[in-house]
């Protein structure tokens, strides 16, 4: 992996799955990691198990559906570990279901969790990524938006679909500042993939159309993809959606 020695990354939703497992690599390769999660039993385990294995993570609780805990997640970052440089945007909580099925409510939670919270943290950390000489954005966004049959994930899709518009238009206006914005599509073996095979009978017939025959790892597979994409070497690489699913998908 790259080595990102002295770098502060800000990971949300990092108690659990894949934004745990990006933690897990961002400090393997030298990060100092601002695990943010709701549940902080669940981040305070990250930020141990980083510290066992000789790195170095901040524990801030962290509620993205309010603006203020956003603001404050962001500042006590700063404040504490002198900057950012990596910003992970993971958490989500939406619902899912057939469109009839969903209310106002269960409809706008995606959008607040989503598109909405991923812009906060971003205006949020825009000024500091900018006083580092720039830095990195990633977003994740699922491929469930580019099926043929979206049924039973509409709002869904129409909230990861917003975070890939937001990823573009960053994209572009921030490239002057040496901020690249990216999202990754994972699909790795995560308590929200267990959640949706419970959920989803179709589940197992999905798998067979991975190309690579395997759900992939969320330290192994999606961390240190993660790790790559906002090293040296991929620079040149902002406004993409890459799709870390070992093939499933196809992003036209």
């Amino acid at each position: 992996m790259a080595n990102l020695s002295g770098k502060v990354a800000l990971v949300t939703g990092a108690g659990q799955g894949v934004g745990q497992g990006i933690a897990f690599a961002l400090a393997q390769a030298g990060v100092v990691v601002a695990v943010a999660g709701r549940t902080e039993a669940k981040i305070a385990d990250t930020a141990k198990t980083i510290a066992t294995r000789g790195g170095q993570a901040l524990v801030i609780t962290c509620d993205v559906f309010k603006a203020e805990d956003i603001t404050r997640t962001v500042a006590r970052t700063v404040e504490s570990l002198g900057g950012i440089d990596i910003l992970v945007n993971n958490a989500y909580d939406g619902a899912f279901g057939p469109l009839l099925s969903l209310d106002d409510e269960a409809f706008m939670r995606g959008i607040h969790s989503g598109p909405l919270a991923a812009f906060r943290f971003m205006r949020a950390c825009y000024p500091h990524l900018k006083a580092r000489g720039g830095g990195n954005i990633v977003n994740l966004v699922t491929s469930a938006a580019v099926r043929w049959d979206s049924s039973n994930y509409g709002a869904y899709a129409v909230a990861k679909q917003g975070i890939r518009a937001l990823t573009r238009a960053a994209a572009s206006e921030w490239g002057r500042d040496n901020i690249r914005v990216n999202n990754i599509a994972p699909l790795a073996a995560s308590p929200a993939l267990a959640a949706w095979i419970k959920r989803d009978p179709e589940a197992k017939t999905f798998f067979e159309s991975v190309a690579l025959k395997r759900v992939g790892d969320c330290e192994t597979d999606i961390g240190r993809a993660v790790v790559a994409l906002v090293g040296p070497e991929m620079s040149y690489l902002t406004g993409a959606t890459l799709p870390l699913d070992g093939g499933q998908a196809y992003f036209g």
